[in-house]
């Protein structure tokens, strides 16, 4: 189950990055989508690298879009 949870939020991230750089705004949904999922990875892992990481990328992710 981990490891779809892993390659879900894996093909969203690229997706989302891919999306928001091509400069389709939706694209940021579901990069932060990824990144959660990852996050839940990570918390369900116990891997404090990958929680700090996405955690992170999330919070950054969010606050960008609200200061744009």
């Amino acid at each position: 189950m981990i490891n779809v949870l892993k390659w879900a939020a894996t093909a969203l991230l690229i997706i989302g990055f891919g999306l928001l750089s091509a400069g389709f705004s939706p694209g940021w949904y579901i990069q932060v989508l990824g990144g959660l999922l990852w996050l839940s990875a990570g918390i369900l892992m116990r891997d404090k690298p990958i929680i700090c990481t996405n955690a992170a990328m999330t919070v950054v992710g969010i606050i960008g879009k609200f200061l744009l």
